[in-house]
């Protein structure tokens, strides 16, 4: 993996993390590493607090985050492992007792290059020390736009949002101004706005009905929407990767499909972008949208997002409204330009591709040999996940995982990133190892 030695701190091929002139002076960068080398300290000084316990007390749902809810970590409301975080750097997460792990989720792909990575950090230091927001548009704004313009094949014009769903949904709205109609049609999971909501508390009735589900990569049942849709169809929003690639003949069909109805064509790049290729599933396929909404690693875990696209069709977001007080504050842009930087001195996607086929490669062996059946690997090598013949398999390994020191998504993505060095490529299968034979040893002895 010939890029994983940038990743290294200090290192003099590392790329700038923001120029001067777009960012402002500041005299705090230098500070940035040993920020991120402070010893660990929880958010107060209790004595041995519960954390998960006053979570629920405090938050409906004991995580803001529903991936991270103990139900979503571990598949149960009473299951064991940890919770609660206090510092996170490269590929590690200390919890709130100390324990140190493997993570292989990244803060649901959020996180591409690693925790705390120094060019990242350093650069959102110097945004927060020159004054994050104001009164006006930071010059960060048009920069990162401009350089987006450059590497993403479909934009023309880019707007900034702060998360993944809102980028989506503004996408949508931007379709449905642009071509006068209301039905959108889509596949894949698009957040928890109100448009492409299913079986969900709080969605009006009409809301529901004018969006339209279809399975991913069935052609048929797409073409059977789009002609049901007929002269009221305004977009086809696709996740690209749904656990696999698309075939050619699913997203060909979309673009052709999208082009003669005379509606808009919106790739979900959050978790392709940064990661299958820099400009996403897009420049990976070479299939143009009309628009798409980028968030996750673009800027490496800070927030930010933007929704982006041919110019005639974003430029109807100036005749509806699409607007966020910190939309363009600087912390997520400054995040975003040493992201940018990175790319541009490295094929960092490539490097995940490598990284990711690793570590399957390592949960593989492992489970070879322990010997243990029922469990698969899926997805692709920079997106991949574990699939268990019983739910209640899947939990026993992941709370076994957790007290071997490694960090698995259940059901859903684990993510690699540039931090998974040759280290903890080795933490990862040997706790995935001793994770495998204690499940074959008390499912032996059950």
């Amino acid at each position: 993996m010939p890029f994983r030695r940038f990743f290294e701190r200090g290192t003099k091929d590392a790329p700038a993390a923001v120029d001067a002139d777009a960012a402002g002076d500041s005299t705090t960068s230098e500070t940035a590493d040993d920020e991120t080398e402070a010893p660990e300290q929880g958010p107060d000084d209790h004595e041995e607090p519960d954390w998960l316990t006053r979570a629920r007390a405090v938050l409906p749902t004991g995580a803001s985050t529903g991936s991270k809810r103990v139900e979503a970590l571990y598949g149960a409301s009473d299951a064991i492992g940890p919770t609660h975080f206090t510092r996170a750097v490269g590929a590690h997460v200390f919890d709130a007792d100390g324990n140190e792990y493997v993570d292989c989720t990244m803060a649901l792909g959020s996180v591409a290059l690693g925790y705390a990575e120094p060019n990242v950090t350093r650069a959102v230091v110097d945004a927060i020390a020159a004054g994050n927001v104001s009164a006006l548009s930071s010059v960060l704004e048009v920069d990162v736009a401009e350089r987006l313009c450059g590497i993403i094949p479909c934009a023309d014009r880019v707007q900034f949002l702060k998360t993944g769903a809102e980028a989506i949904a503004a996408a949508v709205r931007i379709a449905r101004t642009y071509t006068a109609r209301d039905v959108v049609i889509g596949s894949g999971y698009f957040g928890w706005l109100d448009w492409s909501a299913d079986d969900t508390g709080g969605v009006p009735s009409g809301t529901r009905g004018a969006f339209k589900r279809v399975p991913f990569d069935d052609v048929p049942a797409l073409e059977r929407a789009v002609s049901d849709a007929g002269s009221s169809l305004a977009a086809i929003v696709i996740e690209p990767v749904v656990e696999r690639l698309p075939s050619t003949e699913w997203i060909a069909r979309a673009r052709d499909l999208a082009t003669s109805s005379g509606a808009v064509l919106i790739f979900d790049e959050i978790k392709t972008g940064f990661r299958l290729r820099t400009g996403g599933y897009q420049a990976y396929a070479d299939v143009v949208p009309d628009l798409a909404a980028f968030g996750k690693a673009m800027a490496n875990g800070f927030p930010l997002s933007a929704v982006m696209g041919d110019r005639d069709v974003m430029d109807a977001a100036r005749k509806t409204w699409i607007s966020s007080t910190l939309a363009s504050e600087t912390v997520g842009l400054a995040a975003a330009s040493a992201v940018l930087a990175w790319h541009d001195s490295a094929d960092i996607c490539d490097s995940l591709w490598s990284i990711g086929a690793e570590m399957r490669a390592s949960i593989q062996s492992a489970i070879e040999a322990a010997g243990i059946q029922g469990i698969t690997i899926d997805g692709i090598d920079p997106m991949w996940m574990l699939r268990f013949d019983s739910p209640a398999r899947e939990r026993r390994f992941l709370e076994l995982a957790a007290a071997s020191g490694v960090l698995f998504k259940r059901g859903a993505y684990n993510y690699p990133a540039l931090a998974h060095d040759e280290e903890a490529l080795r933490l990862i299968e040997s706790g995935a190892s001793d994770a495998l034979v204690n499940l074959r040893d008390e499912e032996a002895g059950a």
